[in-house]
């Protein structure tokens, strides 16, 4: 019989959210190459295109985001990180062509799905 003696349980629970982390932020911010370089784009670049309401749709992953701070107890502190970054990346966005740019450059998701990831994978081997 092979001992469980420093082996590591993982929260199934932690492991899906963070799949799910992964996949939100390549979607919305890394899903397509442009050709000729080596810059991708996701969903939230191209939806921001639409004045006004287009930055409005992006930001909708915020409230999941802040579920995931909640549900694992990850601390106000995240919380108002991730805030931040969305609220740049929608701010910004909205003023035209300097607000496209940024979505490209700035990757809020990706920022915010790393923030979640780093502080969820510390939190792994509780159970």
């Amino acid at each position: 019989m092979v001992s469980d003696l420093g082996k590591t349980k993982v929260n199934p629970e932690i492991e899906d959210t963070i799949q799910r982390l992964n996949r939100i932020a390549n979607l919305l911010d890394a899903a397509f190459p442009i050709p000729g370089t080596r810059i991708r784009i996701g969903w939230d670049s191209i939806v921001g295109l639409l004045p006004g309401v287009g930055d409005v749709i992006t930001a909708t992953p915020l409230f999941y985001y802040l579920s995931v701070v909640y549900q694992f107890n990850l601390g106000w502190a995240l919380a108002v990180k991730i805030i931040l970054n969305q609220l740049i990346d929608m701010l910004v966005g909205a003023v035209p062509l300097l607000g496209d740019i940024l979505d490209v450059v700035f990757k809020a998701n990706i920022r915010n799905a790393k923030l979640l990831i780093d502080a969820l994978e510390g939190k792994k081997g509780e159970v």
